[in-house]
């Protein structure tokens, strides 16, 4: 007879719109999870605590379990304020820097963020955590995090040394839904396979000419009315042209990029994979959903288990 693992951390990673919580053993291995819509924006209401003890009470948590949360339930409208970190940062002082949640009803740390002050000033929050669980190793590494806010992001030797964000996700969402170009991309926009023939070549133009994006979206529109770009390519063809100018942008801020550590998932990971590829980038898959995991563990077991063995 198998005895099931016993718990000794709840990670949480608790973004704008969804929460996920994951039970984990002594090696990190996942004995639970759930998952929510209640993300920042909606926690804030009922509590954040309180909706944290609902959701482990569903997967029967220990009362004294610790937890430890990344992510955007330490910004200044979540939780509480957990700061952030200037880079250069160490991965390794993730963890010292957490901050107490107020009002928890068991020891609950949630972690900073990290912010580039000067010429080029920046933040993120949760995707610092998603590379502490990369395990990235030594040397120079380059790291794309696509997703709503795109990363990019430069450690070297452990330390991150700096980061940009592309709005790419977001810029697909708000032109394909409130710009002209919504006529043509119609009710449901679907970017489609990575494959697609129309992703593709509109990725090789923005590669190619990324100062050219602007007209090029018009041309979207322009192309529908003209008969030249068929409805069901519009979408792809919008989803190509933001994801090469992104890549196109990475490119010329970091010349000396060849290898890029992807850390992605679903479909999001074939797309970017395919992108970077056509960029002739060389790619290192890691997932997402494991990484921010892998992060979370180790910061916990800094945190609450500073004895254990790594």
């Amino acid at each position: 007879m198998t005895v099931a693992a016993e718990p000794v951390l709840a990670a949480v990673d608790w973004g704008t719109s969804n929460l996920r919580v994951w039970l984990l053993d002594g090696a990190g291995e996942v004995i639970a999870e759930r998952k929510s819509g209640e993300g920042m924006s909606s926690a804030g209401a009922k509590g954040f605590a309180n909706v944290l003890e609902e959701h482990l009470a569903a997967l029967d948590a220990p009362d004294e379990l610790p937890a430890i949360v990344c992510g955007m339930a330490g910004a200044r409208q979540g939780w509480v304020e957990a700061g952030y970190l200037d880079v250069p940062a160490r991965i390794s002082d993730f963890a010292h820097a957490a901050t107490e949640a107020p009002g928890a009803r068991r020891p609950v740390r949630i972690l900073p963020g990290l912010a580039q002050r000067g010429a080029h000033p920046d933040v993120m929050r949760g995707e610092e955590t998603q590379i502490a669980g990369a395990e990235l190793g030594g040397g120079t590494r380059f790291v794309c995090m696509p997703g709503t806010h795109s990363k990019w992001v430069r450690v070297e030797d452990g330390v991150v040394t700096g980061f940009r964000t592309a709005m790419t996700g977001e810029l697909f969402h708000l032109i394909a839904t409130q710009s002209i170009l919504r006529h043509s991309l119609g009710e449901a926009p679907d970017a489609g396979a990575p494959t697609a023939p129309a992703f593709r070549e509109a990725l090789k133009t923005a590669l190619a000419h990324p100062e050219r994006l602007t007209s090029a979206l018009f041309a979207i529109r322009a192309g529908g009315l003209l008969g030249r770009i068929p409805a069901e390519d519009a979408a792809a063809t919008l989803s190509g042209l933001l994801i090469g100018a992104e890549i196109a942008g990475a490119v010329s801020a970091s010349p000396g990029m060849h290898l890029v550590t992807l850390v992605a998932s679903g479909g999001m990971a074939k797309r970017y994979a395919a992108a970077l590829a056509t960029a002739g980038l060389l790619v290192d898959l890691v997932d997402a959903d494991a990484a921010v995991r892998k992060g979370l563990f180790e910061a916990g077991r800094r945190l609450y288990f500073p004895g254990a063995s790594a």
